[in-house]
């Protein structure tokens, strides 16, 4: 017998049935800013659809129902035969076809096709994380394969389809294929040039057999994966098909899934090869090399994937302080909370412009903007992933005790958000690696120079920001113990000039203020009392 001893009042309403592209006006302008002409309409138009699936009940349910129900590996069929099969929820498969469907592994070769691509993926991430990991290795895996024209003119078509056929079958008799891979071992973890997987040759041209292991396997359902293991001579790069022209099935042992903190939705594996078919990839020696453009593309999806992770986190603190009432009033006209919302939000916007941006160069593939790319991606990898976990946590604490329940979506963003700042090298990695980029190709440093230079003047902070920056880069002794000091000085700086530029004068004043002026405390709700701080979180409240 339901109870009559109150009503429910003072409780937000779902942040549901509503277009996630429309309601994110950093992300629209974005779009608008860096598409051209001729294709804005379509992209436009692609890109509303999909906000507003991301935004229905239908979707937000199948994300739940993705995440509760995690996937279960089976090593052996009914009769003792092994067959190393991941089962998923109906929720993930439907979710998978949908992303595959609206273009999420299909910027390759089309117009404007990073762009959207980044767009999307942005907001696809805010329905469910987990299935973000196929999507985007299949999607990266393309510049990968072009190290072998032959390879790449058979499997590209498969890779940028927009059909997802979940079957295990020969991937020439599909309709569209998923990557995943495999470079980690036990050993080695981010060294893969420690990887003791090892690779013979066989007597057809550029076939091996692989003997070893994978200390993480992502996908491992996926019809194919790039690895990396050791031939004659020396570290190389394979193609690993989950079933064999024949029909047959690959040996591909999975030997557990991983019990992992977040992206629960997701399979991630460890995997043993033993007699493994694969096919070589670019040169005997050259796996690395081969797999760069790999790496790159799926750390700027880390990028974007913790952009859209904040979002979501902004979006729906704002909503619940728009609803919900204290003392008063309502929460969102709280000056202290329109701090921290205000706060939250133009740590949101940073790291939707500087996402984009970074789209927007692959698009454009001049010599250089690929030599902007070489320094800003591990920057903004390293800088704006990591942001994501105090945002995603000061977001749920605007929710109060509402936020701490499951039922609000806050801690599954919370158990993600530490995830993308992890995978595809952790923090010092991306810090050494833009060491590199600054010791060896002096014209990616002066690419990224360039492009901050573009907002010189526009603000007094940002311009004291950029010499402190010159002065730190004209001294590099001893510059490795003060590399993650210096890398995220080079993605604050540079979110700062395209904040200046292209964002609102409110967006821009806050960030100069709280980011490069020092003018803030170390938590968030911390800026300047005398800031345009309505406007901001205005400006952020999902309303389409």
């Amino acid at each position: 017998m339901a109870g009559s001893t109150h009503s429910v009042t003072n409780q937000a309403p779902p942040l549901v049935q509503y277009d996630v592209y429309g309601a994110d006006r950093a992300l629209a302008e974005a779009v608008e800013r860096h598409l051209s002409a001729d294709v804005l309409e379509e992209g436009r138009s692609e890109l509303s659809a999909l906000g507003r699936a991301v935004g229905s009940a239908q979707l937000q349910e199948w994300g739940v129902q993705a995440n509760e129900n995690p996937p279960r590996l089976r090593t052996h069929d009914r009769y003792g035969h092994r067959i190393d099969e991941v089962d998923f929820h109906p929720a993930w498969h439907r979710l998978l076809g949908k992303g595959v469907s609206a273009g999420l592994t299909a910027a390759w070769g089309r117009p404007g096709g990073h762009v959207r691509r980044a767009a999307a993926f942005l907001m696809w991430t805010q329905a469910e994380a987990g299935n973000g990991c196929p999507l985007s290795m299949t999607h990266a895996a393309v510049p990968a394969l072009r190290a072998d024209p032959a390879l790449a003119a058979e499997w590209e078509p498969r890779l940028t389809s927009t059909v997802y056929d979940r079957a295990l079958r020969p991937a020439g008799l599909k309709p569209g294929a998923l990557f995943g891979m495999g470079m980690t071992e036990k050993q080695g973890g981010s060294d893969v040039r420690a990887n003791t997987t090892v690779a013979r040759p066989l007597a057809e041209d550029g076939a091996y057999e692989l003997t070893g292991h994978k200390w993480f396997c992502s996908a491992p359902m996926s019809d194919a994966f790039l690895v990396l293991a050791q031939a004659p001579g020396g570290l190389t790069c394979f193609l690993l098909p989950r079933v064999l022209q024949d029909g047959t099935r690959n040996v591909f042992l999975i030997q557990r899934l991983k019990d992992k903190l977040g992206n629960r939705s997701n399979a991630s594996a460890e995997v043993e090869f033993d007699g493994t078919w694969a096919r070589r990839v670019g040169d005997e020696g050259a796996g690395v090399r081969t797999v760069i453009g790999m790496v790159a593309a799926t750390r700027l999806d880390c990028v974007l994937g913790s952009a859209g992770l904040m979002r979501q986190a902004v979006a729906q603190a704002v909503h619940h302080c728009a609803h919900r009432a204290a003392f008063g009033r309502t929460l969102i006209d709280q000056p202290l909370m329109r701090n921290v919302l205000a706060d939250l939000a133009v740590e949101s916007e940073a790291a939707t412009t500087l996402a984009l941006r970074l789209a927007a160069a692959y698009d454009d593939g001049g010599e250089q903007e690929r030599a902007l790319l070489r320094i800003a991606v591990p920057a903004a990898k390293y800088w704006v992933t990591k942001r994501c976990a105090p945002v995603a946590i000061e977001a749920a604490e605007c929710l109060g005790g509402n936020g701490y329940v499951e039922e609000s979506g806050m801690p599954r963003l919370v158990r993600e958000s530490p995830l993308n700042s992890i995978w595809e090298g952790a923090g010092n990695v991306q810090a050494l690696d833009v060491l590199r980029a600054l010791r060896r190709e002096p014209a990616a440093l002066d690419a990224y120079l360039r492009e901050v230079g573009r907002a010189r003047g526009a603000d007094h902070r940002l311009d004291a920001a950029i010499k402190d920056l010159l002065t730190e880069l004209s001294d590099l002794e001893g510059v490795e113990a003060r590399a993650r000091r210096l890398v995220e000085r080079l993605a604050l700086v540079l979110q700062g000039s395209l904040l200046v530029r292209y964002a609102p004068p409110a967006v821009a004043d806050a960030f100069c203020a709280g980011r490069l002026g020092g003018d803030a405390g170390a938590a968030f709700g911390t800026l300047p009392h005398t800031l345009d701080l309505a406007s901001l979180v205005e400006r952020a409240r999902p309303v389409s």
